[in-house]
């Protein structure tokens, strides 16, 4: 699953609840990082980090992988 950077910002910018706890974890380090630095560049590397995390571990994440989808 590929989610798009207009989704990652949302995610970024939103308070959403995740079961997985190492994507949640992922999350609140991005969400740091794009707060600081609310860039288009930023906001491309938080995607591809996102991407990377759902690339490994996205079989594990059904109900967090429909979060994202209905952004």
């Amino acid at each position: 699953m590929n989610i798009t950077p207009e989704q990652v910002q949302k995610v970024l910018s939103g308070n959403y609840s995740f079961s997985q706890l190492g994507f949640s974890m992922l999350v609140t380090r991005l969400k740091n990082i794009y707060e600081d630095e609310p860039t288009q560049y930023t906001l491309k590397s938080c995607t591809r980090e996102v991407n990377a995390f759902l690339g490994k571990y996205g079989n594990f994440m059904a109900a967090d992988c429909a979060i994202i989808t209905d952004l």
